[in-house]
Order: structure tokens, then sequence, then C-alpha cells
């Protein structure tokens, strides 16, 4: 018979007293999620927005990524229409081919984690297959929306290590010595075993200011206090 206990979703969380507000997790999400648009990790590669799927905020002297918690009863899969979100291996996935850019999953988001943004294919935006919109210059294409968020990488084809994303950079732009500084073992790929132990943001944030926090199934039993010991 089970115990009913499960482990709960991993997320990625900040610490505001380390955060410098450089964007590295930003250009690491980006690069990582875009690597069929011919994003690798060097200038002269990027075609395309940068979009990444968190977002550095600062306010006055303190700044942080905003990017899904990956809820145990998560708002944004209960309020789309279509069933484009599910659980999988830990995380709350976005399918964008099933994704209609209706903006309720990011209504419901009590974090402000969810975006819409355009959606790319191998360099090239992607268009909508049956709406137009009309402008001065007549009807044009309209670009196709869709949700976007923090997939804890697990959407990324394998790629291993920083080094090995040097090693692709056009013409060795970013020295694979560089690349080998960043924190030893942390990876790239996703690995739905360990619980997507490497997200790209994890990997490159240079402060350490980023971390992924695993659930436990059991919680902590702290001991009750002694209340005829305490001061009234």
């Amino acid at each position: 018979m089970g115990t009913g206990k499960m482990e709960a979703n991993p997320f990625v969380i900040a610490d505001a007293g380390k955060c410098i507000g450089c964007k590295a997790c930003e250009l690491a999400c980006f690069a990582v999620h875009n690597r069929e648009n011919g994003v690798s990790a060097a200038v002269g590669t990027i075609t395309i927005p940068v979009i990444p799927r968190l977002y550095v905020t600062k306010a006055g002297r303190s700044a942080a990524p905003v990017q899904c918690r990956h809820c145990e009863n998560a708002p944004c899969a209960a309020a789309c229409p279509v069933g484009a979100i599910r659980q999988e291996n830990g995380a709350i996935l976005i399918d964008e081919e099933r994704c209609i850019g209706c903006k309720a999953c990011a209504l419901a988001c009590p974090f402000g984690a969810i975006a819409l943004v355009k959606s790319y294919s191998h360099g090239r935006e992607v268009l909508q297959s049956g709406l137009s919109a009309h402008t001065e210059r007549g009807a044009e294409p309209k670009p196709r929306l869709v949700a976007s968020k923090c997939d804890l990488c697990q959407s990324c084809a394998p790629l291993h290590t920083w080094a090995e994303v040097a090693g692709q950079t056009q013409g060795g732009a970013m020295e694979a010595g560089a690349a080998e500084s960043r924190p030893a073992g942390r990876t790239l790929e996703p690995g739905p075993a360990d619980a997507a132990a490497s997200p790209a943001c994890v990997a490159a944030c240079p402060v350490g200011a980023l971390s992924l926090v695993t659930g436990k199934p059991e919680r902590t039993v702290r001991p009750f206090p002694d209340l005829k010991a305490m001061p009234f």
C-alpha cells in the first residue's frame, strides 16, 4: 500500500541579496531554448529577438529573475481552455503547438511568470495560418503568439556542458577556458531522472544567486516549544 506521499515539483529560486542584475540567466535561457533557430553561445549567431523564459526585475538596488514555480495545483493549467498545459517529469510544461494565445494562463499565474511571445522556427517568424492583420498596407500575415515560461530546460534537446556550447560557436568566439570556468558539474542537459538538476540559468549565474529547490516527500518535524519556559 502506498504512503500517499509525493515529492513536490522542483523550481528555481533566486537570492535577491546575491543577484547583481547582470541578466546572464536570461541569455543562457534564450540560448538553450533556441538552438534550432541557430542561436549559439556567441555574438553573431543571434538573428531573432532575445526572448528568455524568465525575466530579471529590479526594485531599487535589489534584482531577481521572475520565473515559474511549477505549482503543485497549477492555476495556469486549470485556466487553459485547450489543455495545452501539462505536468511532466516534475515540471509544468506548455505545448506551444496547442496554445491558442488566449492569455488565460498569464492572467491566472500568481507570479506573473507567463508571457505571450512571438513564435520562431529555424530562425524565421511563425505566421498564423488563418488570421491576417489589416493595416494601412492592406491585409498582412499575423505573427503567431504563444504562451512561454520556464520549463526547467526540459524542452531543450540535450546539450551537455558549457564547454561544449563553446565548441559549437562560430569561429570559437567563446574560449573553452571561459566556458569551463562555470560551476563544476553543472550541465545544460535537463535529465528527468534527477529532476532537471541543471537548468541553464542556474549554471550561468556568475554569483550563485540561483538554485534549484527540490521538494521532499516528508515534512520536517519540529519540536513543540515549551510554552511554560517562554516569557509572556
